[in-house]
């Protein structure tokens, strides 16, 4: 698999191309385990980080992964930029590209916006995360956990609950999800799912209660109150009510049931407090492996190409360390 940029999970060709990054990321999981977890693979390159949305899991974990392997990392923060003075993406974009940088991470709050920074410039661009669009390495790395937790995602029923209108994680997750196999549910009242659900491999449900006891995953998303125009709920009560995954709802989950939260929580809201801390909850397990999937993103654009996919033995001894 050879990808010049990663800006939507259709980027990686399909389960072949997750396949594929999902066994690069076993050996940088490997390396992050290492009392010395990092590695010269990117030395000489430069990771640029382009965020003109708060973040804290996504832009802490680009910046980690990018500076384990080597490389060396350029942040830019719109509230102390030329962009406060009106300066265009176009040029910011070219100005950051012409200081030498070999990728681009972008997160922007308008959908297509990576998409048009890569038509800009020659370096490499990850999207972090694009309006209500897309955000493909949060799927890869919930398809890793998911992998580590359950051995696999062929099969699996996997619910994703709450605020599917305005998520970028879902539209990612449910393309990544339903490629390896997995089938997928939607369960979210009318007013928070997207106008059209034709061509998304899903089914719909506006019960939680009716659909909780055969799932294999669920996955619960925050109210993001910050992209809503309108009043699209009574009270956030109500929502929690039908659609929160309290300690008693909890309790009706399978043994080996796995619950997962892309961040940030509103604990209380669309999870219980105790629950997000209960064994069955992934969502540290998330931002653990999102380092080490990014990590192979980072390598597969600048690396040496699949072709060298290296193991965490080869790249530890090119570190230089037992």
């Amino acid at each position: 698999m050879t990808i010049a940029d990663l800006l939507s999970i259709d980027d990686l060709g399909g389960a072949d191309g997750i396949e594929d990054v999902l066994r690069l990321t076993d050996s940088f999981v490997e390396v992050t385990e290492r009392s010395i977890p990092r590695v010269p693979a990117l030395r000489g390159k430069t990771v640029a980080s382009l965020f003109y949305e708060d973040s804290t899991r996504t832009r802490m974990s680009f910046e980690t992964a990018a500076k384990r392997l080597s490389a060396d990392t350029m942040s830019f923060s719109v509230a102390s930029s030329s962009v406060k003075k009106g300066e265009s993406l176009r040029d910011t974009a070219l100005t950051i590209e012409a200081m030498g940088v070999d990728a681009i991470v972008v997160r922007h709050s308008s959908s297509g916006a990576p998409h048009r920074v890569a038509g800009w410039v020659d370096a490499a661009v990850v999207n972090a995360g694009d309006g209500w669009h897309e955000h493909p390495t949060q799927a890869l790395l919930d398809c890793y956990t998911i992998r580590q937790r359950l051995g696999g995602l062929g099969g699996l029923h996997i619910m994703i609950v709450g605020d599917v209108k305005h998520s970028r994680v879902a539209r990612s997750d449910v393309a990544a999800f339903s490629a390896l196999g997995a089938e997928v549910t939607l369960v979210a009242p009318p007013t928070l799912l997207p106008p059209s659900l034709e061509g998304w491999p899903v089914r719909v449900s506006h019960d939680l209660d009716t659909v909780l006891p055969g799932a294999d995953v669920v996955y619960l998303l925050r109210m993001q109150q910050e992209r809503m125009t309108e009043a699209l709920l009574p009270t956030l009560r109500e929502y929690t009510t039908r659609y929160g995954l309290s300690r008693r709802r909890a309790e009706r989950l399978g043994a080996g049931a796995v619950v997962m939260h892309p961040g940030p929580m509103n604990r209380g809201v669309e999870i219980a407090p105790e629950v997000a801390d209960l064994p069955q909850a992934a969502i540290i397990d998330q931002v653990r492996n999102g380092v080490a999937v990014r990590m192979a993103v980072l390598y597969l654009l600048l690396g040496s190409g699949p072709e060298k996919v290296p193991t965490a033995e080869r790249l530890v001894e090119q570190a230089g360390v037992a």
